[in-house]
């Protein structure tokens, strides 16, 4: 089979770095285009030399549907808006968002496109993070609600949402394990008086700071107990490797709305 030909978007930002260096370092994969937004500084600019690899002879361009029409698929971890604009050009092509901080309309926006487009959408693309999910949900579903459910995470101090999409990842996991929607039950901050925690609800707590990559713990507390499922992060190049995986999984798929548990085959856990 001939190389898989990828587009990178939002290549001029770290995490689009990151993953043109990725798919310079894996076999059957090629770069076929590097996107970003149209009022970028970087357009023009050679996406190897941005990624530290020297001159790849692809420069950063604004068209996207361009590119598309000769790639076999995008990798994004941009934006909601520009995630949702992209998912509309993908018909027949393979899309892996990792964009998060996605609204409930646009995530059924990018739902519709994958009625004619193969897309894998994870609000974290390491094959750890998954592995946590997976197992937060086993132990959720294992114990009762004497046992609180938190969620904690720290990021650096550039991540422009919270929770991280990566701590709802989890929260929704524990909550699937439960059998409880986690939007009815969720507590995102807690300031003054709050009274005592509602047994059953899933808490969160954000903190952002330095250059944290991404560190992430699903804490069940209990009577005189306590069970912490922890993932630290230490390089972008997690995300990126996992983020190939799925694309190099998704080219022998039909069309529709996947996750890395299908990509990894955690569904059953």
């Amino acid at each position: 089979m001939s190389d898989m030909r990828l587009i990178v978007a939002g290549a001029g930002g770290r995490m689009g770095r990151t993953l043109v260096k990725a798919i310079a370092e894996t076999a059957g994969l090629t770069l076929a285009g590097a996107v970003e937004d149209a009022g970028s500084p970087l357009i023009g600019q050679d996406s190897g030399v941005l990624a530290g690899l020297g001159n790849n002879g692809i420069a950063l361009m604004a068209d996207a549907k361009a590119l598309l029409a000769k790639a076999d698929g995008i990798i994004d971890f941009t934006v909601p808006k520009a995630t949702v604009a992209l998912a509309g050009l993908t018909a027949g092509k393979v899309h892996i968002v990792g964009t998060t901080g996605l609204s409930a309309e646009q995530e059924n926006e990018i739902k519709a496109s994958a009625k004619s487009a193969v897309i894998v959408k994870s609000g974290n693309m390491s094959m750890g993070v998954n592995l946590l999910a997976a197992l937060a949900k086993r132990v959720a579903r294992t114990l009762d609600e004497e046992f609180d459910i938190e969620v904690l995470e720290m990021h650096h101090n550039k991540k422009i949402d919270a929770p991280s999409g990566t701590a709802l990842m989890l929260g929704r996991a524990a909550a699937e394990g439960r059998g409880i929607d986690l939007n009815q039950r969720s507590v995102r901050s807690r300031d003054g008086h709050t009274g005592a925690r509602t047994m059953g609800d899933i808490g969160f707590a954000a903190l952002r700071g330095g250059t944290v990559v991404g560190e992430h713990s699903v804490i069940f507390a209990g009577p005189a107990e306590r069970i912490e499922l922890v993932h630290k992060a230490e390089d972008r190049m997690i995300f990126a490797r996992g983020a190939l995986k799925a694309a190099a999984w998704a080219r022998g798929q039909k069309p529709g709305l996947y996750s890395m548990a299908d990509v990894l085959g955690l569904g059953d856990m």
